[in-house]
C-alpha cells in the first residue's frame, strides 16, 4: 500500500467520507484540494457491476472528450500506399510505412501516445505486440484505431482532439482521465458528462443488476471523492 504524506491527509480531511457529491461540487473540490506542484490529471474511477471473466460482460469503447485532455497527443500511423498521403493529410506525427520503422519500434521506440493502423498494415503491426501491447498502444478495431485509409484523417484528428479509450480491467473497474486540474470546472464537468454518456451506451448485453456501482473522481496524488450515483448516471451531454 502506498504511503501518503501530510499534504494528502490534510486534503483528505476536507472530504466528507459519508457524502456522495454532485458532479460539479466534486470537480470543484478536486480543484480546491489539489496540492501537486504540477498540473495534475483529473481521473474518474468506476466500480462496475460486471464479471470480467464473462465474454458478454466486457466494456471497451472510446469517447471524444469535448475539451480534450489538455496535452499534446503524438500519433503514429501504420500505413502504406494511399494511406501515407492520408496520414500526412491528417497530421500524423510519425508514419510507419517501412520495415525500418517496424525494426525501430521493436528496438524500443515508443515516443508516441496513440498508434493507428490501416487493415493492410496489421500484419506488420501485429509483430510489435510485445512492445505495444503492455503500453496500451496496439491498434485495435474496438478502440477505433484500425481504420481504412480514407478514415485516417478523421481518426488522427479525434485522437489529437481528446479521444480516450476506456476498458474494463480484471477487477471490474474503469479508470479514465478527463482533463487537467487547470481546466475550468465547466469543461471538466462537460468531459465527465460525455464520458458517462459513452459508458452508458457501451453497456454490454450480459450486464445484470446494477451496471455502475460506484464512481469516484480524484486528481493525481489527491484523495478520492465519491459521486452521487443517481446524479452521475443522469448527466446529459447537453448540460
Amino acid at each position: 500500500m502506498a504511503k501518503h504524506g501530510k499534504k494528502y491527509w490534510a486534503a483528505r480531511e476536507k472530504v466528507d467520507a459519508t457524502k456522495y457529491y454532485a458532479p460539479q461540487e466534486s470537480i470543484e473540490l478536486v480543484k480546491e484540494l489539489n496540492y501537486a506542484k504540477f498540473d495534475g490529471t483529473v481521473e474518474v474511477h468506476l466500480k462496475m457491476g460486471l464479471d470480467p471473466r464473462q465474454a458478454d460482460q466486457q466494456v471497451r469503447d472510446v469517447v471524444v472528450l469535448p475539451h480534450g485532455l489538455g496535452k499534446t497527443i503524438r500519433v503514429l500511423v501504420f500505413a502504406q500506399g494511399e494511406g501515407v498521403a492520408k496520414a500526412q493529410e491528417g497530421g500524423a506525427d510519425y508514419i510507419a510505412d517501412t520495415d525500418e520503422w517496424i525494426t525501430k519500434i521493436q528496438n524500443g521506440f515508443t515516443d508516441f501516445d496513440v498508434a493507428i493502423a490501416t487493415p493492410d498494415m496489421m500484419g506488420k503491426a501485429g509483430r510489435l505486440g510485445r512492445v505495444l501491447g503492455p503500453r496500451g498502444l496496439m491498434p485495435n478495431p474496438k478502440a477505433g484505431t484500425v481504420v481504412s485509409a480514407e478514415d485516417l484523417p478523421r481518426a488522427i484528428n479525434e485522437a489529437k482532439a481528446g479521444r480516450v479509450e476506456f476498458r474494463l480491467d480484471k477487477t471490474a473497474n474503469l479508470h479514465v482521465p478527463i482533463g487537467k486540474v487547470s481546466f475550468e470546472t465547466r469543461k471538466l464537468v462537460e468531459n465527465l458528462s460525455a464520458l458517462m454518456d459513452a459508458i452508458k451506451k457501451a453497456k454490454p448485453s450480459g450486464a445484470k443488476g446494477s451496471y455502475i456501482r460506484k464512481v469516484t473522481v480524484t486528481s493525481t496524488m489527491g484523495p478520492g471523492i465519491k459521486l452521487d450515483n443517481n446524479m452521475i448516471q443522469n448527466m446529459s451531454v447537453e448540460e
